[in-house]
């Protein structure tokens, strides 16, 4: 007896941290709210290269992806939804898009004590910063399996 495939989105997000500053986009959507890059993984996309995309789009700051912070799965009545967290760090100096645009309103490297007083889309958001500044273990790349070859 076969069964239908259960409907999955796919998420890519990246804490992206450069000395004791965390990249943050201000969204065009969710209340004008804070968020780390990242976004929905196209059709037939590998989630590397998704990363690194929506970094770029929501940003203007070319990153390199270091690890896999944490990956998330919630299924629901209609589908599930698959996020990986990734860490990665600014390619050059190049600086945070400041002009609004279809992707975000801006873009700002800011220090753990200016993301509290923002308003933050999730809860969680903090929860991976906070981990990333303190040192957690980052899971290595490999654990996506072929997908490594950018």
């Amino acid at each position: 007896m076969s069964r239908s495939p259960t409907p999955t989105s796919f998420f890519a997000l990246v804490v992206v941290r450069r000395g004791q500053r965390f990249l943050m986009v201000q969204e065009q959507r969710y209340g004008s709210s804070w968020s780390i890059p990242g976004g929905r993984v196209e059709v037939g996309e590998p989630l590397l290269h998704a990363a690194i995309r929506e970094v770029l789009e929501e940003s203007g700051v070319p990153v390199t992806i270091e690890g896999i912070l944490r990956v998330e799965h919630a299924p629901a009545n209609n589908g599930a939804r698959v996020r990986v967290i990734f860490v990665g760090s600014p390619l050059d100096d190049t600086p945070p898009k400041s002009v609004a645009d279809s992707e975000s309103l801006q873009a700002a490297w800011l220090t753990l004590e200016e993301i509290r007083t923002r308003p933050l889309r999730g809860s969680d958001l903090m929860g991976f910063l906070e981990q990333v500044a303190s040192g957690r273990q980052v899971y290595p790349l490999d654990l996506l399996g072929g997908e490594l070859s950018i």
